[in-house]
């Protein structure tokens, strides 16, 4: 089922061959024969997890933490794998097309996706800028930045410092050479 479910993925989002890496635990059916040979032949790379890392996926750790900070979250268990899979439903739904992310500028993941994001960000940047013009003495400073965001890092700052240690690791080869 899970071969099915990653084969539909791949042609309704128009994923080619050696573009998408699947991260997910260590669990049996993410390294079974018929997965990892469904995998193989979509072209996508298998990412497992690594033994007591829980940052290994830190995007997925961001989205385990929303849904256990959300007011909905069931204090206790699911009577029933259909009461459970309902509730996921409904959060999956909220977190892609109602959840105003402020990594990207606050639009949802879906306007984001469908690429609906650019236009919208326009459109508040020009509202700001009104606001500004018409109250000058409500600001004390330059209005909100609204450009679109062109990558997404959940720790910018680890990841800056990471290509500025590439680049002086480059820049010191060169020098030896």
């Amino acid at each position: 089922m899970a071969g099915e479910l990653l084969r539909d993925l791949c042609r309704r989002e128009g994923i080619q061959s050696n573009q998408l890496i699947l991260h997910s635990d260590n669990g049996s059916p993410m390294k079974g024969a018929t997965m990892l040979a469904t995998l193989q032949q979509l072209g996508v790379m298998p990412s497992l997890s690594r033994p007591s890392v829980s940052n290994d996926n830190p995007y997925s750790e961001s989205l385990f933490k929303t849904l256990k900070y959300r007011p909905s979250y069931p204090l206790i268990p699911f009577a029933r794998v259909m009461d459970a899979r309902d509730w996921v439903m409904r959060l999956v739904e909220w977190y892609n097309n109602e959840h105003r992310h402020s990594a990207i500028h606050f639009v949802t993941p879906t306007q984001r996706h469908e690429g609906l994001d650019e236009e919208l960000l326009i459109k508040r940047k020009a509202v700001y800028e009104t606001a500004r013009d018409r109250h000058p003495q409500r600001w004390s400073g330059a209005t909100r930045n609204w450009e679109k965001i062109q990558a997404v890092h959940l720790n910018p700052d680890k990841a800056d410092a990471h290509q500025k240690h590439n680049s002086e690791v480059i820049i010191q080869n060169k020098k030896a050479a």
